[in-house]
C-alpha cells in the first residue's frame, strides 16, 4: 500500500504511536516543523526571538514521574528519578514547558552533570554531545494540568517526547509548546491543514 505522506512523516524511526501520541497526518501541517523538527528546540528558540531567549528553572530534584514518562522509559510507579521542569522563555513570555526525567540509573555516568545546569538550556549539551543518540519523537496533544501546575490554565496543548541515549543512558524530554509560542500563530484551522 503506497502512503501519500511526506517522507519524514512516513519514517518509523521519526515517530512513536501510543501513549496518546498523535498519528503525524493528524498534526496540523503548521505545527509540523515544531512538533517534528528533530535539531535543537533551543536553536529554533533562539532564532525566532532574535535571541531573545533565556531559561527559568521551575524545579529539580527526584520527583515522581507521569505514567507517560514512566512507560518511556521503563520505570517502575515507585521510582523517583531525576527531574527538571523548566520554561523556555522568549522575549520574556514562556513559549515552552520542557520537563527532563533523567532516571537514576543513568545518574551513575556522565548524565550526572546534567543535575548541575542550573539555567543552560538541556539542548546546549544534548546536541553538543558527541556520545547523545535521539530516540524517534512521539506526539502528544494534551491538556497541560496532566503535565504542569505552573502551565495548568493553558488548557489543550501540543508536546512532543523524546528518549535520548547520553552513552547508551536513556533520559526523556519532553516538550510542550505553550499558547504564547508562535507555532500556534495561525489566523484559522482548515481541514487542509493536516495534510
Amino acid at each position: 500500500m503506497t502512503h501519500f505522506l511526506p517522507s519524514v512523516l512516513q519514517d518509523q524511526a521519526f515517530y512513536l504511536s501510543g501513549g496518546g501520541s498523535v498519528a503525524p497526518y493528524r498534526i496540523p501541517r503548521h505545527y509540523r516543523p515544531w512538533l517534528l523538527d528533530t535539531g535543537s528546540l533551543t536553536q529554533r528558540l533562539v532564532k525566532a526571538s532574535q535571541g531573545a531567549f533565556e531559561v527559568e528553572l521551575l524545579r529539580l530534584g527526584h520527583q515522581q514521574t507521569t505514567a507517560l514518562e514512566r512507560d518511556a522509559l521503563s520505570l517502575p510507579q515507585r521510582n523517583w528519578p531525576f527531574l527538571r521542569e523548566v520554561a523556555l522563555k522568549c522575549h520574556d513570555q514562556p513559549w515552552v514547558f520542557a520537563r527532563t526525567v533523567i532516571p537514576n540509573t543513568t545518574l551513575q555516568g556522565p548524565a550526572r552533570a546534567l543535575t548541575h545546569l542550573g539555567t543552560k538550556p538541556l539542548g546546549a549539551v544534548l546536541f553538543n554531545h558527541p556520545g547523545v543518540r535521539r530516540g524517534p519523537i512521539s506526539v502528544l496533544r494534551i491538556d497541560a494540568s496532566r503535565v504542569s501546575r505552573t502551565f495548568a490554565n493553558q488548557g489543550l496543548i501540543w508536546g512532543r517526547q523524546s528518549v535520548f541515549y547520553l552513552l547508551g543512558k536513556p533520559l526523556l524530554v519532553s516538550e510542550y509548546f505553550l499558547h504564547q509560542c508562535p507555532m500556534y500563530n495561525r489566523p484559522s484551522m482548515t481541514s487542509n491543514d493536516y495534510t
